[in-house]
């Protein structure tokens, strides 16, 4: 006989609580191992790692830098669903809901052991997170199947005492859940560290002489506007003291420099313009600092590259890896295992406490962050995370340009309107911008100090606005003087290519 609907909703209720037991619980046991271990993150991790490039691709150009806040609450709903479907063929002689929860906790062991630099009791926090979801399903589903007795005048009935015991179960999972949270950021959490890391004096710029002393605004990009595309749903908490950065595969020595080595060497700063291969034309996965750190030229050097060799293989703390070529990291263009970024130490979300900055690469290829391992060896013997998923396996960023003012869409009085915008051509510079209204001529721009390589270009055009619906067009021109390319071409496999275009109404 069919449940009344009552009991049905309180069934599904029971295996959202459940559900959110099993978090809360495994968030709290996660906080005194690693915070990557908790059923939720191992298995989001999991997810990242398994998504096939159009999906997250789509997920980059939907959501941008908010595609990780995406994915969990996704994955809440998702849980959430299944979660209720549990409770609803929950039963005290045929558990399948728990048996539900049971194979889920298995994918979340999996995901969890399986990690780069899991730990040897990360299946505890899925483990007994599931024991405890699945101790309260069995309670609340239990009750509500059990034979009613006779109501006695001023008792409380069966579904009222399982709401109140999810009352009390959900309570308990958001306090665990907040607990663990508090004791993770305690015993976890690189904020202190970092606040007492002193950045290295740089002895000398790898700039054009007084390139960033009078910059213009706009030109850096401050840190907490910086773009952030990685695979990590939450960022590695690597203390200053804890990291090391190994250097083997074909070399004549293997070496594994630390922090306190690296203090001992002399620091250089550079200032490089960072782009993601999932930029769209005229997107702002794009940004420029200045970097502090030590050439990884020299850091290759001690350990010997094999001549054999063409490809570093580096490896972040979460596992993500990079191939860049050899010959980038080892050429003039001043390749840097950086440490600093705008005079303070790296964000957290940036790579703190060292990350890669290549110039001339796009970050798929070069600017792993957290990195600890530089495997010198060859394209034809090793592959990278992105190249693995279809990506180009050398990826040389493209001259590209965009009109940040005005936005597309805006509406401005006639007569002189500021045009203005950033280009970019890292290793090859801008030697010129110009711009385009609706079908027009190109006109010439105004290029704006400073002008370096490796960074990009700040561009202003006045234009002379008559009222109407207008299209402007940009376009750049690199230090070789090669147009950029107006074929439109999406990022993968190499980087997306176009002009950029914006519409605005004059008044």
């Amino acid at each position: 006989m069919r449940s009344p609907a009552p009991e049905r909703v309180l069934a599904a209720a029971t295996g959202v609580v459940a559900a959110a037991v099993v978090l809360g619980v495994g968030q709290f046991v996660a906080a005194f191992l690693d915070r990557a271990a908790g059923p939720l993150l191992a298995v989001g991790s999991a997810v990242v790692d398994h998504t096939p490039a159009p999906v997250r691709e789509f997920a980059i150009d939907t959501f941008g830098t908010g595609d990780k806040t995406a994915l969990i609450v996704g994955m809440c709903v998702v849980i959430a669903v299944l979660a209720a479907v549990a409770g609803l063929l929950e039963r005290p002689r045929r558990p399948w809901g728990s048996v539900l929860f049971v194979a889920f906790g298995i994918v979340g062991v999996v995901a969890a052991t399986t990690r780069a630099g899991a730990g040897v009791a990360w299946f505890l926090p899925t483990v007994v997170g599931v024991a405890a979801g699945v101790a309260v399903l069995r309670a609340g589903t239990g009750r509500l199947a059990a034979p009613r007795p006779p109501r006695v005048p001023g008792a409380r009935t069966d579904r009222r005492t399982v709401l109140l015991g999810l009352t009390g179960a959900g309570a308990g999972a958001v306090l665990a859940g907040v607990v663990g949270t508090v004791l993770d950021h305690l015993l976890n959490d690189v904020g202190r560290d970092r606040s007492g890391f002193a950045v290295p004096p740089a002895t000398r710029s790898l700039d054009p002489p007084g390139a960033t002393g009078d910059a213009p605004a706009g030109f850096i990009t401050p840190p907490s506007d910086f773009y952030r595309i990685d695979t990590a749903l939450r960022p590695p908490q690597l203390t200053a003291e804890r990291w090391s950065l190994r250097i083997h595969g074909m070399v004549d020595r293997e070496v594994r420099v630390d922090m306190a080595m690296l203090r001992a060497m002399p620091a250089v700063e550079k200032t490089v313009t960072l782009t993601c291969v999932s930029n769209e034309v005229g997107g702002d996965l794009i940004g420029n600092a200045r970097w502090i750190g030590y050439p990884l030229r020299d850091l290759l050097a001690m350990a010997g590259p094999s001549g054999d060799a063409d490809m570093v293989l580096s490896t972040s703390d979460d596992g993500f890896t990079a191939g860049t070529p050899l010959q980038a990291l080892t050429d003039d263009r001043g390749a840097l295992l950086a440490v600093g970024m705008d005079g303070q130490p790296l964000p957290v979300e940036h790579g703190y406490p060292a990350r890669m900055v290549v110039p001339g690469l796009y970050g798929y290829v070069s600017a792993t962050k957290w990195v600890v391992s530089l495997e010198v060896t060859r394209f034809d013997r090793a592959t990278a995370y992105w190249t693995q998923r279809g990506w180009a396996e050398k990826g040389p960023i493209k001259t590209g340009s965009r009109i940040d003012v005005p936005r597309s869409g805006d509406t401005v009085g006639r007569g002189r309107v500021t045009v203005a915008g950033v280009a970019w051509a890292q290793g090859r510079g801008i030697n010129g911008v110009q711009i385009r209204v609706d079908d027009g001529p190109w006109q010439a721009a105004t290029m704006l100090a400073p002008d370096m390589l490796d960074a990009w270009r700040l561009w202003r055009w006045t234009w002379d606005a008559s009222p109407g619906d207008h299209t402007l067009t940009v376009r750049a021109f690199d230090g070789d003087g090669r147009q950029q390319s107006a074929i439109v071409a999406p990022p993968i496999p190499d980087g997306a290519s176009g002009l950029h275009s914006v519409d605005v109404t004059v008044t």
